[in-house]
């Protein structure tokens, strides 16, 4: 087995990967929230740890993938002030708040789809999880870190912090935080300022509730994730994770409840993703600079030039190590664009080397330094630059330059499958599979006319046709056996 370096956010440093139970992996991420569009934020987080997801299984693991769907309990404020999102937007709409809920979930399913995304093992809804959150709500109450006010359990901060480090996630003191916590207008009812909310009373209005010890209400927007991974992946398990605007509140508040319930932290790895910026701006709708998958692909955007396929963006986000800053631009994804067909190029090609008796290049070398940049925290910026490296041997074999043996030649070929397809998660568009079939008939056509007209001795027409498929990105070469392109 590999080993594996993963950057843990408890820490703040990189760790040896150890599952609690090998070779069994618990990995939990928070899923979107189905009240709007999936944005890209989101889509980089949910490829980010599509990514992690298929590393492990390649490693050999046996990975209980968990990834939450939010339906209910998520207001309009961290700090348990606003109306309920779902029921304001069934209420705007007329409709059932479940239709709104099944209407974004199976848009987040067409979007994910469209990258590439393996579905998870399990994907629960915070709706389908409602006895569970009142039982851990229950359990939280009876030792003591939790109260009652008028319908409302607030979680007591203060009184946890005093058993337990708040703060653990960013690594901030409970004081520092209080300090940057202003008081707000209805929440007098809280012991502290930093209390929040496990179960909410409903309003008479309220169209999202259900029966609890308290009353008629719902669930907080944090107990949900504490109570489904601990169904699904128990007590304390390996990895969980989203993007960084969680850590400081959701995530924050997810490690309190559940070492608050049954006195042990919940997680091992803590891992998340970063921002979005576009030119440098960092993406959000109040900017101006935010736009949809669809936009994207579509390139119906002010800020976009044109369309992006798919593929060509998921590999624009992988090419950006998932801790590092990622920002869009038009240049930015072109380049990613031309980078992707590259490879995807010397893949087709690989499928036609001929084996030679000897190699002249290192593919266990090249292989090597694929798992090495996966292993460290899976840099994909990294592996990406090696399967570059693959692309020139690729390159030069085809050219006559160097040569592989039959070793070697199958070592490059289940090298690529590995990693370009199995793990990156990238594949051969649709789309373009049915134009290469069509440009291969078209090309047959121009080299046969071509050659034609070098028999003919129509020397300039030749280097005229030649010159032009040139000028279009498309290189002719010349052999005894006849003549052969690429793009």
């Amino acid at each position: 087995m590999q080993t594996l370096q993963l950057y843990n956010t408890l820490s703040r440093k990189k760790e040896e990967f150890q599952p609690l139970n090998p070779p069994f992996v618990g990995l939990y991420v928070c899923g979107p929230t189905v009240y709007s569009d999936v944005h890209l934020g989101n889509c980089r987080t949910f490829i980010s740890f599509d990514l992690i997801y298929r590393y492990l299984l390649h490693l050999g693991f046996k990975v209980r993938y968990v990834r939450n769907i939010t339906d209910a309990g998520h207001l309009e404020g961290d700090r348990d002030e606003g109306d309920d999102k779902f029921a304001k937007k069934a209420r705007l709409e007329q409709v059932e708040p479940m239709e709104i809920v099944q209407r974004y979930t199976v848009g987040f399913h067409e979007v994910l789809k469209q990258f590439n995304t393996l579905p998870p093992s399990i994907e629960p809804t915070a709706t389908g999880h409602i006895c569970e959150q009142i039982e851990m709500v229950k359990e939280i109450m009876e030792r003591g870190f939790a109260y009652e006010v008028k319908g409302t359990v607030y979680f007591d901060v203060e009184k946890y912090s005093s058993a337990f480090n708040y703060g653990q996630l960013t690594n901030r003191k409970l004081e520092e935080l209080l300090e940057g916590t202003r008081d707000l207008s209805g929440q007098d009812e809280k012991k502290g300022r930093l209390d929040f909310a496990l179960w909410i009373k409903a309003k008479p209005e309220t169209l999202m509730r259900w029966p609890s010890p308290w009353g008629w209400g719902f669930p907080g927007w944090h107990i949900e994730c504490s109570a489904m991974s601990r169904k699904y992946l128990g007590d304390t398990f390996d990895i969980h994770g989203g993007g960084m605007d969680l850590q400081a509140t959701h995530h924050t508040n997810e490690i309190a409840q559940s070492q608050a319930c049954y006195d042990a932290k919940p997680v091992n790895y803590w891992m998340h993703t970063n921002m979005l910026t576009v030119n440098g701006v960092r993406m959000s709708k109040s900017a101006g600079n935010g736009f949809l998958p669809g936009e994207l692909f579509s390139g119906n955007h002010p800020l976009l030039e044109k369309g992006y396929a798919p593929m060509a963006v998921r590999f624009f986000m992988l090419q950006t190590h998932y801790r590092s800053t990622l920002d869009f631009s038009n240049e930015a994804l072109q380049a990613s664009e031309k980078g992707f067909d590259r490879l995807m190029e010397s893949y087709k090609t690989l499928q036609s080397l001929n084996a030679s008796d000897s190699s002249t290049e290192n593919v266990r070398q090249l292989r090597d330094n694929c798992y090495a940049a996966m292993n460290d925290d899976f840099n994909t910026s990294v592996l990406i630059a090696q399967l570059f490296e693959g692309a020139r041997i690729i390159n030069s074999v085809n050219d006559g330059k160097t040569s592989l043996n039959a070793e070697d030649l199958a070592l490059l070929k289940q090298l690529f499958q590995d990693f370009l397809f199995d793990v990156l998660g990238l594949k051969l568009e649709e789309g373009n599979q049915k134009t290469d079939a069509a440009l291969a008939r078209v090309m047959e056509l121009i080299l046969e006319i071509r050659a034609q007209a070098k028999k003919g001795r129509d020397f300039k027409l030749s280097d005229e046709i030649r010159d032009k498929l040139i000028g279009a990105g498309i290189q002719v070469k010349d052999t005894k056996e006849g003549s052969s392109w690429k793009i």
